[in-house]
């Protein structure tokens, strides 16, 4: 039967990591131990899209654009959607880190302009030239304060002025007209990292509308432990649906199967006071969470939860120390143990597929009447 909804709602997965884990002997089995391709074994799980984060120069070469282009063929050959977050660095670019790449430091305002225009249409075109281009594209990772700092930075009272807003605006309609320069039916994605903050979410919506920065969908971080509750997050979502009009993504998310942290490792989240109420540490607590997350998702107002990504669901404890110079931090917080076996929590997303054929099904007979 054909879906009436114009888009599918997307259960998403970010595996940027998938590439250097598979290059250093990291491996995924199903839930019978058979050892598989991660981006089949999504697919089997109902993961309909995969995001990749893409830095200019990263010291080790992952997440560059050869690199890219590779990891993103692989994707498109399995019919999934494509998400490209560009950081516009060399490497991470969040709330506390938006530096230019080292190549683009001593570039001028009106230089920087262009280099972004530049770089952006020439990933675009050579993922296009191998059959890899994105369906949707954010133009920025995680910019509340900005990007491009110094240039592009709006964090902070000395930089939250009117003529810096223009000047970051200026800097994301550049990669914005580059995206459509290759190919207009990509979507744009405008990310930031308040999915439970809804006085900060509409203050940085509000200035890019009034900017006339043109985008077709918001995209939000949402990590419990560090931007609040369900019910905030709910409650920001029915807000920016009936503000601005636009599809919400869910672009970052993540929550523990367990505390448990092995001899060696230091786990981002390892205190159980920051766990949800109700939502323990473990693969039961972490089902329910996402259960729930997809569920008001899927009730944002006027149908405009377009979905979610999970942030790197595969990040396995296969090596030491990463490319970025990151330790690995994130193995409880996984959907996968800590050998690369999937867990029984993607049983969320199989429970949201089949109430979305029923809810098909009842839109079909209600035509039919």
């Amino acid at each position: 039967m054909s879906n009436l909804k114009e888009e599918a709602f997307i259960l998403g997965m970010d595996v940027s990591f998938m590439d250097e884990i598979e290059q250093h002997g990291g491996s995924y089995r199903d839930e019978h131990g058979q050892q598989t391709d991660l981006l089949t074994l999504l697919k089997m799980g109902d993961v309909n899209a995969i995001r990749l984060r893409i830095w200019n120069d990263p010291v080790g070469g992952f997440c560059n654009l050869e690199r890219t282009v590779a990891v993103a063929k692989r994707i498109k050959e399995q019919g999934l959607q494509f998400l490209l977050d560009f950081h516009y660095s060399d490497r991470w670019a969040d709330p506390a880190n938006q530096w230019k790449p080292k190549a683009w430091e001593k570039l001028s305002y009106e230089e920087l302009q262009r280099e972004v225009c530049t770089y952006t249409a020439d990933v675009l075109r050579t993922l296009k030239e191998h059959d890899a281009l994105p369906d949707m594209v954010q133009v920025g990772n995680e910019i509340t304060p900005g990007m491009l700092w110094d240039e592009g930075r709006v964090g902070g009272e000395e930089h939250d002025t009117d003529e810096q807003w223009e000047r970051f605006a200026g800097l994301v309609k550049y990669g914005i007209a580059a995206v459509k320069s290759i190919d207009p039916d990509i979507k744009i994605m405008i990310h930031i990292d308040r999915g439970g903050d809804n006085v900060e979410s509409r203050k940085f919506y509000d200035r890019f509308e009034a900017l006339g920065v043109e985008f077709d969908v918001i995209g939000l971080s949402y990590y419990p432990w560090w931007h609040g509750t369900l019910d905030a997050l709910r409650d920001n979502l029915h807000d920016l649906a009936k503000r601005y009009g636009k599809p919400i993504n869910v672009v970052e998310t993540a929550y523990p199967w367990t505390l448990e942290q092995p001899e060696g490792h230091e786990w981002i989240l390892n205190q159980e006071e920051l766990l949800l109420p109700g939502y323990p540490a473990s693969v039961e607590g972490q089902t329910r969470y996402l259960k729930d997350l997809l569920q008001i998702i899927r009730e944002v107002p006027g149908g405009l939860g377009a979905g979610f990504y999970y942030w790197e669901p595969a990040w396995i404890p296969s090596k030491e120390e990463w490319s970025v110079g990151h330790p690995n931090n994130w193995g409880n917080l996984t959907m996968f143990d800590f050998k690369g076996q999937k867990l029984q929590s993607f049983s969320a997303l199989k429970a949201g597929v089949e109430n979305d054929a029923a809810l098909d099904e009842q839109l079909s007979a209600a035509l039919i009447k």
